[in-house]
């Protein structure tokens, strides 16, 4: 890994901390958003399952799921956009 300037440090830590607070607000938003206004998403099914029965059975580990791969895609992108992906070679 290189060595990167102040400024560009800077730059790849307010992304990254930008990514993980929207990663953290889906979460919260997947697993308790669901519970607060259970009766009112109740009136839509998915699979026969009314949907915030499916949400807290198995859409919110599918979602969290699916968010470590959007994370591990978007941090190799943003890896590479500050040359931190290369690997020494012995």
């Amino acid at each position: 890994m290189r060595k990167i300037d102040k400024k560009e440090a800077d730059a790849y830590y307010r992304i990254r901390t930008t990514l993980i607070i929207i990663y953290l607000a889906i979460g919260f938003v997947v697993s308790f958003g669901v519970v607060f206004f259970a009766e009112e998403l109740s009136g839509f099914s998915v699979n026969g399952f009314p949907f915030h029965y499916f949400m807290g059975a198995q859409g919110a580990i599918l979602t969290f799921i699916i968010l470590l791969f959007i994370n591990a895609i978007v941090s190799d992108r943003i890896d590479k956009k500050f040359g931190l992906d290369q690997v020494k070679k012995k």
